[in-house]
């Protein structure tokens, strides 16, 4: 009763169902167990014909997961070390500019979340001025968000349609 070797393919799989990968992701994992040159890359083709590597869900997934704790620059940097190009790159700048839309009404909640009750003082204006830059926030919103200059809102809105189509099961 042994047990089989897990194809390259299987291996690909196993990650993809895990979350979205980007075709660098996974070749960058998968290197490692590629038996014979171009192996791997005939695998990622056609896992990516298939429709199982889609660089828009990756950006889609990102932006849902980062969006409520991250800053418009942050979830920028993470999506161009998944190394995403091309016609991606495209769909990653729309991304980023939607969420900068919306950096103002996210940062607040943050530091809602955060910091609210914290008497504010210099020192705690600072550390929050801090967490709120390495989060990603431009300096501009962490300014208002931290001296107080915010208008009252609602909470922001979800950052992608893959939220609500979760919600309503479609």
């Amino acid at each position: 009763m042994g047990f089989e070797k897990i194809s390259l393919k299987g291996r690909a799989l196993r990650y993809l169902s895990a979350r979205e990968h980007s075709r660098l992701e996974l070749a960058q994992k998968l290197k490692s167990h590629e038996e014979t040159p171009g192996e791997l890359d005939q695998v990622l083709d056609e896992l990516e014909a298939k429709g199982f590597i889609d660089a828009q869900r990756v950006i889609d997934s990102v932006v849902y997961r980062r969006a409520a704790r991250w800053g418009a620059s942050r979830v920028r940097q993470e999506l161009q070390t998944k190394g995403l190009s091309g016609e991606a790159a495209d769909a990653v700048e729309a991304a980023v500019a939607h969420l900068k839309d919306t950096e103002l009404a996210r940062a607040h909640a943050l530091w809602r979340r955060r910091f609210e009750g914290v008497t504010p003082d210099l020192a705690a204006r600072a550390k929050q001025t801090r967490f709120l830059l390495t989060r990603g926030f431009s300096n501009d919103v962490v300014r208002r968000v931290v001296s107080g200059r915010v208008e009252p809102a609602s909470d922001p809105e979800p950052e992608s349609g893959t939220h609500t189509e979760r919600q309503s099961g479609a």
